[in-house]
């Protein structure tokens, strides 16, 4: 089972609702259109009831539609972990068994929808689109006739796309082979894509998009809650999000790097090839990149025929057919004109709107009125882009909506076992990458992948590196990229020194003002000129042009310009105002600068810059004293603001900066005067766990490291583990560290260093699975005093467990809180020897449970026991009655320690009324004690109310059922 997910999701729910909807549509529903929609769904389904598998089967059993032996081979595969093949087995047997085991089937996933979110998703489709699905049922499905007269152009244009796209070249910095050329299929490896997008609006810096988004919709597509999508599927209607009969559009989001472009080039391939989309019987393929170069009005055949000049005149015999034609727009984000798709705010008046393959316009009309159906209704559009442009979209007539999420799981590892050629290598490179937090949190986007190839590879191919020089920070990284570009391309240049400050003024520039394209002019600008060493460091690539075609550069990534315009402050001989200019940076509020920051101070590091030295000479000293005083200035600035959470953020990034320095002194000298960290609702990134690990592992000062509500999961957990045992009060409530977090938690309560007294692990998603881990802990840490495991899904078993080591004389235990767990009277008894026995408990939190009346009388007794020390008891919904209250307040009258009572919202009447009065003369240490919520009569109240005067410093909360909004408090 995935981590976090719920143990109890295969037990599937059933709702027996005959009379629904879908119920009499299936029961109804004629032969061929059920199998037509089987058929149509039944990708989906096969990944919609993997998590109900079990489910489903004893259904059909019960129903006489499934064997016990076919039953037998279900069960087999679900046992050896393969749910997804179990899922297809099952929906392949039913197929083969005709109509109406395909109607139980149906009706089954109607009574099982309540517990499989995907399965809940597709039959509300079913419902929204209506009685007859058919006809959504056939958008794309049906295979067009090509003419005989088009089939030979067809075959064409399918090898020059095939010539096109069955290579992959790739940038090697190596001075006698700077390109490698792969056969595409070799070179591939399958991204997870996701039928959704995350918030259309998210703003993600390459580098920063990993973390808590990339992280969380992983752990959600691991727990099946998220549809998985092929490139082949994109147009599949059963995806569609919307009704069209004039065509699809198809929208495919993701970060820079993540393969978009590469995924665009398999899409094309597989066409040409004849693997995917045979309905489709032109495809033409664009990118915003090459289209900013037309700076006229053109018109779609022109464009057509600028690229694939052998369709001629032919062009108008397919615009007679477009339901035959997919385009493909790839790179919306780097389009220099905006293409808002709410009319009244676009560049072009609504009346100019192109309808017409051959009416001459502007190029954001033609992709305007293709997305949007005007022109060719019935063609299909597919469109990439970067989150940042997504937004745009909004208004679009888009069908289907999907993500890239890059790689996930093996998929990283398969990238390093193509990319190098040496396995043993390949496995070494992979091996540190997944041992180290920072590098391995980058691994799910290609590009990342390749730099760390490039820079990692050479560590373990060559003799002469050193093995504990391996890249451990971000900027100890691109340095080794760069120094291996200077080590391949350095005797090609007089001064690299000179080369490489004026390519970082122009690669600021470009920072500066979100330029990632470069012409001739820029180089001209910056006294550059095309050069062997620059075509090994830039890619160029051709744009076309009306007249001739232009070249231009760009970095392979946006990081490895940042890096090299935080390189270039470093190897100006005139360092001018360099604090100036990094706070003048740090202003900027849409983090266009935030990497670049990151990259300065890690090149203050001298085990950045020595690989650099070796080939550019000697950074200026200058440069990184005020580089240092800098961070420290940031640091100290803001180690005391985080009561905002602009406030932790910034000192978030600050602690990247120290981390990037690699700098012990300037750590101590900053974080280690605080005694508290709090990045509570903040979300936080394994990197960013990472990070804060490496900080307070330099510091022991920080006593109480306030986490709650940060998102950090176990795998954010795992990269705190280091420095857990150095707080005196880790705060984690809400971060979904589940039952494997508390495994990681119980090593640093078990740690002869730990200090850990209060530990918050509230809505945590911790089962009883987590129990022994924790009694363990309990058992050893003599320190831990506060315990709070609330809103949990701990049940009596796990209870059970804690209890015994509850009653070992090393526990501390002072506060345990259990609220909102799943408990019953079971667990009372051994919670009831663990009060007998310690000492030290004097808080328990036991409300919103069910112990009910026989639960709270095995308490009962144990509150009687001397060695009980009871000062706060909370017994708040807990389903008690009047035939406990007598027993409770005999126990309770008898402690001079209690001082809290909670007994909120419970069935308590007006009979216990004078058992309560009597509790409240009585025990003369009680100071607070809550009633609301109960069924008291207004009589019942006056009579509590009457004891205002019994004593000073009580407070008595109590209210009639029928007043919840008048809560009356008394206090005397």
């Amino acid at each position: 089972m995935a981590e976090g997910s719920d143990p109890t999701s295969s037990r599937v729910k059933i709702d027996m609702d005959p009379n629904s909807t879908l119920t009499e549509f299936f029961t109804n529903c004629d032969d061929y259109l059920l199998f037509q929609l089987t058929k149509c769904y039944q990708d989906r389904l096969e990944q919609a009831i993997e998590e109900g598998v079990e489910g489903l089967a004893h259904m059909l059993i019960s129903e006489d539609h499934l064997s016990g032996q076919e039953n037998q081979k279900v069960s087999e595969l679900v046992e050896k972990g393969n749910r997804a093949g179990s899922s297809k087995l099952l929906l392949n047997l039913v197929m083969e068994k005709g109509s109406q085991a395909r109607k139980v089937m149906w009706k089954s996933f109607v009574k099982m929808h309540h517990s499989l979110r995907k399965l809940g998703t597709i039959l509300r489709e079913i419902q929204e689109r209506g009685p007859d699905p058919i006809n959504y049922m056939k958008v794309g499905q049906e295979l067009s006739e090509i003419p005989s007269h088009l089939k030979d152009l067809q075959q064409k244009h399918k090898e020059t796309l095939r010539l096109q796209t069955e290579t992959l070249s790739v940038n090697t910095i190596l001075i006698k082979e700077k390109v490698k050329i792969f056969q595409l299929v070799d070179r591939y490896t399958e991204l997870t894509v996701i039928s959704n997008v995350r918030d259309r609006t998210l703003v993600e810096h390459e580098l920063l998009a990993r973390g808590q988004h990339h992280e969380e919709w992983r752990e959600k597509h691991l727990r099946r809650e998220l549809e998985k999508i092929r490139t082949d599927q994109l147009f599949q209607s059963s995806f569609s999000q919307r009704k069209s009969k004039s065509g699809n559009s198809a929208a495919v989001s993701g970060v820079p790097g993540i393969g978009k472009t590469t995924m665009v080039q398999k899409i094309v391939y597989d066409w040409a090839t004849g693997k995917i989309y045979p309905n489709f019987q032109f495809v033409f393929s664009f990118k915003f990149r090459d289209l900013n170069t037309i700076n006229c009005r053109i018109n779609l055949r022109n464009l057509i025929l600028d690229q694939h000049p052998y369709f001629g005149n032919i062009l108008r015999a397919l615009w007679k057919n477009p339901e035959g034609l997919l385009f493909i727009f790839d790179g919306l984000d780097e389009f220099k004109d905006r293409i808002d798709f709410a009319d009244n705010r676009r560049k072009t008046e609504p009346q100019f709107m192109c309808t017409d393959p051959e009416c001459w316009c502007e190029v954001s009309d033609i992709v305007y009125s293709l997305i949007q159906h005007k022109l060719l209704p019935g063609c299909s559009v597919l469109v990439t882009s970067r989150p940042t442009a997504l937004h745009l979209l909004e208004k679009a007539k888009i069908s289907v909506w999907a993500e890239i999420l890059g790689f996930v799981g093996d998929e990283r590892k398969e990238y390093f076992n193509k990319f190098f050629e040496d396995q043993a290598v390949a496995a070494a490179v992979f091996k540190h990458v997944e041992e180290n937090e920072i590098l391995y949190t980058m691994c799910y986007n290609p590009s990342y992948c390749w730099i760390l190839g490039l820079s990692l590879g050479p560590f373990f191919t060559q003799r002469d590196r050193k093995q504990h020089r391996v890249p451990k920070t971000i900027t100890q990284l691109y340095s080794y990229y760069i120094y291996n570009i200077l080590k391949n391309h350095g005797r090609e240049i007089e001064n690299p020194r000179d080369m490489l400050l004026k390519l970082g003024e122009m690669a600021y520039t470009g920072v500066s003002k979100k330029k990632i394209v470069f012409r001739n002019g820029d180089l001209i600008e910056y006294n550059l000129q095309p050069s062997q060493f620059l075509s090994g460091f830039l890619m160029e690539l051709l744009e076309r042009d009306d007249s001739a075609q232009s070249v231009v550069y760009t970095f392979p990534h946006l990081t490895i310009q940042e890096f090299v315009s935080a390189l270039t402050q470093f190897l100006t001989p005139d360092p001018r105002d360099i604090g100036k200019l990094l706070s003048e940076a740090h202003s900027e509020e849409d983090g266009r600068f935030e990497i670049f920051l990151r990259f300065v101070a890690g090149l203050s590091s001298p085990q950045s810059a020595r690989p650099l030295q070796e080939f550019l000479g000697p950074f200026l000293h200058q440069t990184t004293c005020r580089v240092i005083d800098w961070v420290k200035e940031k640091v100290e600035g803001q180690i005391g603001g985080t009561q905002t959470e602009t406030g932790k953020r910034k000192l978030l990034n600050t602690f990247h900066y120290l981390f990037e320095s690699q700098n012990k002194a300037l750590a101590q000298n900053t974080v280690g005067s605080a005694e508290a960290l709090s990045f509570s609702r903040l979300g936080l990134t394994p990197i960013d766990c990472a990070v804060l690990s490496h900080i307070i592992g330099l510091c022991d000062t920080i006593k109480h490291l306030d986490l709650r509500q940060c998102s950090i999961q176990c795998e954010g957990l795992k990269r705190l583990g280091p420095i857990l045992h150095k707080c005196q009060e880790l705060s984690l409530c809400d971060n979904k560290v589940g039952d494997s977090g508390v495994k990681l938690l119980s090593e640093a309560l078990r740690n002869p260093e730990c200090k850990i007294q209060k530990l918050d692990l509230n809505g945590n998603d911790l089962s009883d699975s987590c129990a022994e881990d924790l009694a363990s802990a309990l058992s050893t840490d003599q320190l831990l005093e506060n315990l709070h495991l609330d809103h949990n899904n701990m049940v009596d078993s796990g209870v059970k467990v804690l209890s015994a080591a509850l009653r070992n004389p090393d526990c501390k235990i002072q506060l345990l809180g259990l609220e909102d767990n799943v408990l019953t009277d079971s667990c009372a008894k051994d919670l009831a020897s663990a009060l007998e026995t310690n000492r030290s408990l004097v808080y328990l939190h036991l409300g919103y449970t069910k112990l009910g009346d026989s639960g709270v009388n095995w308490l009962s007794v144990a509150v009687k026991n001397p060695n009980c020390k009871i000062q706060e008891l909370s017994l708040d919904k807990n389903d008690l009655t009047d035939s406990c209250a007598e027993d409770l307040v005999s126990a309770l009258c008898r402690k001079r320690s209690l001082r809290t009572l909670n007994l909120d919202s419970n069935s308590f009447t007006d009979q216990c009324v004078p058992a309560l009065c009597r509790l409240i003369q009585n025990c003369r240490s009680l100071e607070w004690i809550s009633l609301w919520g109960n069924q008291f009569s207004p009589n019942g109240v006056r009579q509590l109310k009457s004891l205002r005067g019994s004593r000073r410093g009580l407070t008595v909360r109590v209210l009639t059922l029928q007043s919840v909004n008048n809560a009356a408090s008394l206090k005397s």
